[in-house]
């Protein structure tokens, strides 16, 4: 085996940020010049009726030459959204008191107990 192959297989640095049912790696790899790429994985688990579970994986190959305009882009990108939509969460499966019920055929029904949906008011205060 060539030296490449098996320092093409390890990590030369790497971070892991878990995200619920997704995790994402980060991984400084070497190409056959020598020099440093950048891989991110998202791992995606999930359950099979049998209550096995799969992951599904997908990959980013990112170079240095694009870099700056990657970073660029994302940093955009993601200013965009906070700006437009705020940093809280929208989704029910995101709040606190979120719980999966069975309906009547035995399928999972997302619900939430929040009261966040409506203001609670007392006239009289008015």
């Amino acid at each position: 085996m060539s030296d490449y192959s098996m320092s093409d297989k390890e990590e030369i640095y790497s971070k892991v940020l878990r995200a619920g049912r997704r995790t994402y790696f980060f991984d400084v790899r070497s190409t056959k010049a020598g020099d440093y790429y950048l891989t991110i994985t998202e791992s995606k688990k999930f359950t099979n009726e049998d209550g096995s579970f799969h992951y599904k994986k997908h990959k980013i190959y990112l170079y240095k030459e694009d870099f700056v305009e990657f970073r660029d882009i994302l940093s955009e990108m993601t200013q965009y959204i906070i700006d437009e939509k705020g940093e809280e969460v929208i989704s029910e499966k995101h709040q606190k008191d979120y719980q999966k019920e069975s309906d009547y055929n035995g399928a999972a029904v997302e619900t939430s107990n929040s009261s966040d949906s409506f203001t609670d008011i007392n006239f009289e205060d008015i």
